[in-house]
């Protein structure tokens, strides 16, 4: 009976997305309406409520505020703009799609989806009108690369919230995330579109000539202020993993901290730009303003997991998934990918599945893998319900057919192939 009515939750969460009532009353109603229905008194519904946003939200809210300074900052300075440049000038026509797939990565690391999608589809569009390359052609390796950040690397706002949920060590989740990131990258970014589109565009291509802003910040600090989270985050991970005990572990153990690997690379930005603090200041207020939203959804997501906890339905999940004999990563792929082809936004799906497959973390599903199976099914068959497939659509010019056969087809690939790696990786951690 409490699966049925967890089922017709999902179903009035699905309803109220699809007649646009805002994501994040969506998840809070339902969870309320949820608890209720499951027989929980309405102190104990809004006490979960209270535990869900506060245990969520209290372990990630300055990664995500920091993060996106960061983002910001990278943004205004003219940081993410240099690094394409450099990479499309250093790669050349021949290999111009592998120049976008590793702009995208380097870009979509500090940026959020939505924002290194802005930023870089002007680039796309002005190397298509140079290199007479369809834009579909130069455009599929950089949303690939966008996705896949998007849905596995920290500090985007899903991987930072399902670590928090599932109590995850970030600096092991970015590591086994880059791990899977490069090689799926590449075969859904750059072997999927020469097999699956036409190279050439009907334009008669022009000099491949991309003009370069003089205003730009120089090569080294665009990489370093975009690169500087990740390494901190990355070197103290591994410091702090080594087994012997020595002086300075403290340290490693200090920058592995999310938080403090933010706040060190926000810090070191200010201090080598050149722009006036103030307005670099104004640059993070408008970064935290831009993901307010997102962090509320967050917070109603957390919400909605901590009722389904505490009325036990995660329970539930595991003592019939035991029956199954599917491996509790596939079985949160599976949860989350049905989630995200119903619901349609990936942080939604991703958020409303955590609280079913906690329970499921254990010896043979290590919280790392657990974060990054769930990212994956998150990403899965994105459709009409899903602002990234009209974003994807309206700015190629394309038609529902093609933009399945295009963007759907890649971020199901993308969803699988993380599957398979997260499977993969497993037989060697566990």
């Amino acid at each position: 009976m409490s699966l049925l009515i967890l089922l017709a939750g999902i179903l009035l969460l699905f309803i109220m997305i699809l007649k646009k009532i805002n994501p994040m009353i969506s998840l809070l109603t339902v969870a309320i309406l949820t608890g209720l229905c499951l027989g929980m008194p309405i102190a104990k519904v809004m006490g979960s409520v209270a535990d869900g946003i506060g245990s969520t939200l209290g372990s990630m809210i300055m990664v995500l505020a920091l993060g996106a300074m960061m983002g910001k900052l990278i943004e205004d300075s003219g940081s993410a703009k240099k690094i394409v440049f450099i990479l499309i000038r250093t790669f050349g026509e021949k290999n111009i799609q592998w120049a976008v797939l590793l702009t995208g990565l380097l870009v979509g690391i500090p940026l959020f989806y939505n924002a290194g999608f802005v930023v870089l589809i002007p680039l796309v569009f002005a190397i298509s009108a140079a290199t007479g390359l369809s834009k579909l052609y130069i455009g599929l390796p950089m949303a690939t690369a966008l996705s896949v950040t998007h849905g596995f690397l920290p500090p985007h706002p899903g991987p930072v919230a399902l670590a928090g949920i599932f109590h995850a060590d970030i600096g092991r989740t970015l590591i086994y995330g880059l791990t899977l990131s490069i090689p799926i990258a590449i075969i859904a970014g750059i072997y999927f579109p020469r097999l699956s589109l036409n190279r050439n565009q009907t334009a008669t291509a022009g000099s491949f000539e991309i003009s370069e802003d003089e205003h730009l910040p120089s090569a080294s600090k665009s990489f370093l202020t975009a690169l500087l989270p990740i390494l901190l985050i990355v070197i103290g991970t591994v410091g702090n993993g080594i087994a012997a005990d020595f002086s300075g572990k403290a340290v490693f153990a200090f920058l592995a901290d999310p938080t403090i690997a933010l706040l060190v690379s926000v810090m070191a930005t200010l201090l080598i730009q050149n722009g006036p603090v103030e307005k670099a200041m104004e640059s993070c207020v408008e970064g935290v303003k831009s993901i307010a939203m997102i962090m509320l959804i967050i917070a109603a997501g957390g919400a909605f997991k901590q009722i389904l906890i505490d009325s036990g339905i995660g329970e539930t999940v595991k003592q019939l998934s035991g029956g199954l004999n599917l491996s509790p990563l596939l079985l949160a792929w599976l949860i989350t990918a049905s989630l995200r082809v119903t619901l349609g936004s990936a942080t939604v799906a991703a958020l409303t599945a955590s609280g079913m497959v906690l329970p499921l973390i254990g010896l043979g599903a290590p919280a790392e893998l657990m974060v990054l199976a769930v990212g994956a099914g998150s990403l899965m068959f994105s459709h009409v319900n899903d602002t990234g497939f009209w974003m994807f659509k309206e700015y190629f010019g394309l038609s529902m057919k093609d933009t399945f056969r295009t963007w759907t087809a890649m971020e199901s690939i993308v969803s699988v192939l993380g599957l398979a790696g997260v499977l993969i990786l497993n037989q060697f951690i566990v």
